[in-house]
């Protein structure tokens, strides 16, 4: 039992750093990023190049949010700013620019799967139960993540600004905010996140061409149940991926793949507004 609800919280802890990003970029410029995925699957090739480059393993995260952040805002200024009176074709031009960058990435590593160097192994003695040391970091980064966006986006002038966007754009502008600087940093963050997610993530499983559309998926379901919030995504990441991890371990892990989705559909039928509307 102690390792299922380690197994919970460090699942939970992993789908909120995933989703993140997608969440900031939806609650700021009212945009679903579906290049999302590709831009974790972007992270994950940055990780396995920071392995064949010989790098610190450590440096992956760092590097990876780098390369996110700087494609994010080429992505921003030549593809999504010119579509944002179309929100319509915006989402779409994401969507294209997923698979976009899926085709280059194959054509640059090949379709085949390749492992990445994890930056700690082993496992360590936590709560008088052996546990991957590397899962429990990455507990840690997490609440870091949480802190730091919690942080930024309450505590500096640039979050002032983006909450005075996210409420109202138009008032926004007639006191004096840039939005459009605002949208371009956000989408830059945005990137970064979910690159970073991906360096993250890719030791403990692999990286292909592929890697970031289940995780699309995922990341998708649990903004939506989990509203434009910080704490709320939290509480959705524990609630949903806790489901997963049990219906993994006991059930089939399959379905467990499918819980997520399933639940979260299940939670927007009940409540179209998100588990945590008023």
């Amino acid at each position: 039992m102690g390792v299922l609800l380690l197994d919970i919280v460090t699942t939970a802890a992993i789908l909120f750093a995933v989703a993140s990003g997608l969440m900031i970029i939806l609650g700021v410029m009212k945009l679903i990023n579906f290049a999302h995925g590709a831009f974790l699957t972007i992270g994950g090739y940055a990780a396995f190049a920071t392995t064949q480059l010989g790098w610190n393993p450590w440096l992956a995260i760092p590097f990876a949010a780098l390369v996110g952040f700087i494609l994010g805002l080429i992505v921003e200024r030549v593809i999504v700013r010119p579509l944002y009176a179309r929100p319509l074709d915006a989402i779409l031009a994401t969507w294209g620019l997923g698979i976009i960058i899926g085709q280059v990435i194959t054509i640059v590593f090949g379709r085949q799967v390749q492992f990445v160097q994890s930056p700690i192994s082993g496992a360590i003695e936590f709560l008088g139960y052996s546990y991957s040391t590397y899962r429990l970091i990455l507990v840690a980064l997490a609440a870091l993540l949480a802190v730091a966006l919690t942080a930024l986006f309450y505590f500096t002038r640039f979050g002032l600004n983006a909450r005075a966007v996210i409420m109202n754009e138009d008032l926004a502008r007639g006191l004096g905010i840039d939005s459009t600087r605002v949208r371009l940093i956000t989408f830059g963050l945005g990137a970064a996140l979910a690159s970073m997610a991906g360096a993250l993530i890719t030791p403990l499983i692999s990286v292909d061409p592929n890697l970031g559309l289940p995780w699309l998926i995922n990341s998708f379901m649990l903004v939506l149940v989990s509203g434009i919030s910080i704490p709320s995504l939290i509480v959705a990441s524990l609630i949903l991926g806790g489901a997963q991890v049990v219906v993994s371990t006991y059930v089939s892990a399959i379905l467990g793949g499918l819980t997520i989705v399933v639940l979260a559909a299940v939670i927007l039928r009940i409540r179209p507004q998100g588990l945590f509307s008023g």
